[in-house]
């Protein structure tokens, strides 16, 4: 047995990888969309910084989520269609959620 299969974080550096640069490019779309969404509510900067914030906080915890529900099904390769869904599961990880309650469905993407 090589130290491949007993390292948990070699069996998780897909997940581990995609998740990070999804995170990343999360950060510009999420001051982007904070910049918008402020400027539709109330054209002040505190409005703006404070709907990044949540954001942010919203893509974080989207973060861990995913992580501790999927990562351990992650196989695949990182490419850019995975990293697009990954990024796309940061955004819509409540959904996924209730859809993988209701239907009982696997959300690694790899089934």
């Amino acid at each position: 047995m090589t130290w491949q299969n007993q390292d948990p974080l070699y069996r998780l550096r897909h997940a581990l990888v995609g998740l990070t640069i999804a995170v990343v490019l999360s950060v510009p779309a999420a001051a982007l969309l904070g910049r918008w969404i402020g400027d539709l509510v109330a054209d002040d900067y505190a409005w703006r910084a404070g709907t990044y914030a949540a954001l942010l906080a919203y893509v974080v915890a989207g973060a861990v989520v995913l992580f501790m529900k999927v990562a351990r099904h992650e196989t695949r390769p990182v490419s850019a269609g995975r990293v697009a869904l990954w990024f796309a599961s940061l955004w819509l990880w409540p959904a996924l959620l209730l859809l993988r309650r209701r239907g009982g469905g696997d959300l690694s993407g790899t089934a």
